[in-house]
């Protein structure tokens, strides 16, 4: 007997039971990132794998353990994008859209890491950012962290909370680096296994366990903040007055760093409460060093990702899903005549009212089989077309659910149809 073919292990697929919600959040967001001005890219799912280790860094878990490598036909090293940032620079660098111009872009789109699968957590996910290049001054992280913001009051979202820190410079973040190496090497055999590999490679990341029993230890240790240098420092501090201003709250969190080591100055991660250990919805910060890294000319840098996967789930958890792509009205046609009709009104509607969601019964049927299908395919209302609705230039409106605007069937002449459903529906035409 043939093997019954699954997805791969941490891919899913998104049902049409499901694609409401996607749809809500990622609806929400282009119009949001529309309204500020910011414009999409859309960069390639593969990249060259150069490009991951140069960019991201070797001693992250990303290139570690999680990226999806392959060697193509040619002998190239190609590798699944596990984030978005990388290859918006990559693009920007290609077709000369970074050197001596700003720019404010947005993208979204599928990831893939190769991590343990659990809630919120999937080897291929979805991810939304924003990227600006080219604006070195803290008004660009204070809208950047002000989009975030907003995303989530148009979501309605509750219970989500922001936490800052200041990496500060490269010369103060490798002042600090040395430091902490001293600090942990001292406690060597309270470290556990992650964390001693992390030790002389990228010690900041060890502040990031989330190994409860090394909690004291990391509590202790120097903080990061005492050794900013005095420019990183004012940057921060006219940040956070911004924030004050704009009435976004914030908690300065001297513990936050983030997982990619091309990060500087500002970094930032918007958590809930409500989605257990996977409570970071949004991360990002400041990456002014990444375009020269790649080969580029120095060029100041802020954005921040989302993981949609977790919004969605979010959205669930909170009843927040707005959407409702369920049909309007399923047209039910008994009889030859009533189908040529019914196709002929079907398409008027549609030009007239672009706006409505009208889903014509495909398949013949009898007259109780279309109704049965109205009624499975969610839709508010069923226009039935038969012998006598043809002859008499008639058509019957039945509803299907409670709580609509007409709570009984009845007739009315089809003329009259487009104006019944602006009426019922409120939508222009």
């Amino acid at each position: 007997m043939a093997k019954n073919l699954q997805s791969v292990r941490g891919m899913r697929d998104i049902l049409p039971d499901q694609s409401s919600s996607w749809q809500f959040i990622e609806d929400t967001a282009r119009k949001l990132f529309n309204s500020y001005g910011y414009k999409e890219l859309r960069t390639p799912i593969i990249e060259p794998t150069e490009l991951f280790k140069r960019s991201i860094g070797d001693a992250t878990d990303i290139i570690e353990k999680e990226m999806y490598s392959f060697e193509d036909r040619n002998g190239d090293s190609l590798t699944l994008r596990p984030e978005g940032t990388a290859g918006c620079v990559r693009a920007g660098m290609q077709h000369g859209l970074l050197h001596n111009k700003q720019q404010r872009i947005w993208y979204i789109g599928p990831m893939f890491r190769h991590e343990r699968p659990q809630k919120g957590r999937y080897r291929g996910f979805y991810q939304a950012g924003i990227e600006t290049y080219g604006i070195a001054t803290p008004d660009i992280d204070a809208e950047v962290i002000a989009i975030a913001a907003r995303f989530w009051k148009l979501l309605g979202f509750k219970n989500v909370h922001l936490e800052i820190n200041s990496l500060g410079s490269n010369e103060a973040r490798q002042s600090y680096r040395e430091v902490l190496i001293e600090y942990f090497s001292a406690h060597h055999d309270q470290l556990d296994e992650d964390s001693q590999r992390r030790l002389h490679k990228n010690p900041l990341r060890i502040l990031d366990t989330k190994n409860p029993k090394m909690k004291e230890l990391v509590s202790n240790a120097p903080d990061l903040l005492d050794y900013l240098d005095e420019e990183s420092k004012n940057h921060f501090e006219e940040l956070k007055q911004r924030l004050d201003k704009m009435g976004i709250a914030y908690q300065v969190n001297s513990r936050l760093v983030r997982g990619i080591d091309y990060y500087n100055r500002t970094v930032f991660e918007w958590i809930t409460d409500d989605l257990g250990a996977q409570g970071t919805i949004c991360a990002g910060g400041r990456y002014d060093g990444l375009v020269k890294q790649l080969g580029g000319r120095e060029t100041p840098a802020c954005g921040f990702g989302i993981g949609l996967d977790r919004l969605q789930l979010l959205v669930e958890e909170q009843g927040l899903d707005q959407s409702n792509n369920n049909p309007h009205f399923y047209l039910v046609m008994a009889g030859k005549d009533a189908e040529l009709t019914g196709v002929t009104l079907a398409e008027s509607l549609r030009n007239t009212i672009p706006s409505l969601r009208l889903l014509s019964n495909g398949g013949a049927g009898s007259f109780k089989t279309q109704l049965k299908r109205a009624d499975n395919s969610r839709a508010d209302y069923a226009l039935i077309l038969g012998e006598n609705e043809v002859d008499e230039g008639n058509i019957t409106i039945k509803p299907l659910r409670n709580k609509l605007a007409i709570s009984e069937q009845q007739s009315i002449s089809q003329t009259e149809l487009n104006e019944f459903i602006s009426t019922v529906l409120d939508l222009d035409y």
